[in-house]
């Protein structure tokens, strides 16, 4: 009887250890941020944003910007976005790209132009963006689209 006692001790606890209710394989704690900012001279078309809180050298940071939103829900575009092409009025072109960098504490968006001083109001003021860390395990093991802010969300059950 203390066999067979022994025998079920033993393998409940054998099943019930291997036993992982994460919904991704590995563990992982993802963390968003937003925020809003104005590009202009005076800050050289870039802004820096500082972590509230601790993130390691591993983890990896995705930026996101709120490009529209369509039918009251938000686009976001994955940086670095698509080059903007727009025509200065004179027959010549206007080039912008957002892109960023980061540091274990503090990511910097930056507005590329080579006409800074003609981008519209649009593409400059009151720009929305979030910043997802997340740990290069899932970055890097995922099947998730890393460019789609939606689908990492809902894989890091992020809540915003």
């Amino acid at each position: 009887m203390k066999k067979i006692f022994g025998l079920l001790f033993f393998s409940t606890l054998l099943f019930t250890s291997c036993v992982n209710d994460d919904d991704v394989d590995f563990d992982t704690i993802g963390t968003t941020f937003e925020f809003t900012t104005n590009f202009n001279q005076a800050n050289g078309f870039g802004t820096r944003f500082f972590f509230n809180q601790e993130i390691f050298e591993s983890d990896v940071v995705l930026v996101y910007r709120l490009e529209a939103v369509d039918s009251g829900l938000d686009v976001w575009e994955p940086l670095p976005t698509a080059t903007i092409f727009l025509d200065d009025g004179n027959g010549g072109e206007i080039t912008a790209l957002y892109r960023f960098n980061f540091t274990i504490g503090d990511v910097d968006v930056l507005l590329e132009s080579n006409a800074p001083d003609l981008l519209p109001a649009d593409l400059t003021n009151n720009q929305t963006f979030r910043v997802v860390v997340v740990p290069a395990a899932f970055a890097e093991n995922t099947d998730i689209n890393l460019q789609d802010f939606n689908e990492v969300q809902a894989a890091l059950n992020l809540e915003f």
